[in-house]
């Protein structure tokens, strides 16, 4: 008897596709990942990382229950950080032009300043988000890592203003933040 019969050949093809099916099935499962864990281990490794405000901020968004491992947590935080970053920048030019009929030029030049910062951050993010999904870590996480700097520096130009009048402090926090999961989630990924 010869195997060469089509229904021998057939049998054989299934047999195949149920093994390499059956294989990726097993692998994607073994890259599942929950938040709270993704969180876990970024904190642990990564001093920027809160572990409660991780959990909290991407357990609220329903994107996160589509994350099937941890390169689509990656993608999630970077996701949110960019959109910290979009809307701390929207915020600053918001500020900008209520405040520019008050004509302080030290007003003035610190909004700028952060202005060229947020919108740096913001095309960093994006580059980054780009590489991310191409699987290129490394390159995204010196991109997230540059990213890092916008709410250090923004609030490096307010020094020597009155105390509490940075304006976008909250903004600045919560950024740096986002941006900081994004980082331990990728460094995670790599």
């Amino acid at each position: 008897m010869r195997f060469t019969s089509p229904v021998c050949i057939l049998g054989l093809a299934v047999a195949v596709f149920m093994a390499a099916h059956a294989a990726a099935q097993e692998e994607s499962c073994a890259n599942l990942v929950t938040v709270s864990a993704a969180c876990r281990g970024a904190s642990d490794t990564h001093h920027g990382v809160d572990y409660d405000h991780c959990v909290r901020s991407l357990s609220t968004d329903p994107r996160s229950g589509d994350a099937a491992g941890i390169h689509d947590l990656v993608i999630l935080a970077t996701k949110l950080a960019i959109d910290h970053a979009a809307s701390t920048e929207s915020k600053i030019s918001d500020l900008a032009e209520l405040e520019s009929m008050e004509s302080d030029p030290k007003k003035s030049a610190r909004y700028e300043h952060c202005l060229e910062r947020y919108g740096g951050a913001a095309d960093l993010l994006r580059d980054a988000l780009d590489n991310l999904q191409a699987g290129v870590y490394g390159k995204a996480l010196e991109q997230l890592m540059a990213s890092l700097g916008a709410s250090e520096s923004c609030e490096d130009a307010w020094k020597g203003a009155e105390k509490g009048s940075v304006p976008v402090a909250a903004h600045d926090r919560e950024y740096g933040r986002m941006a900081h999961i994004a980082v331990g989630f990728t460094h995670a990924a790599a």
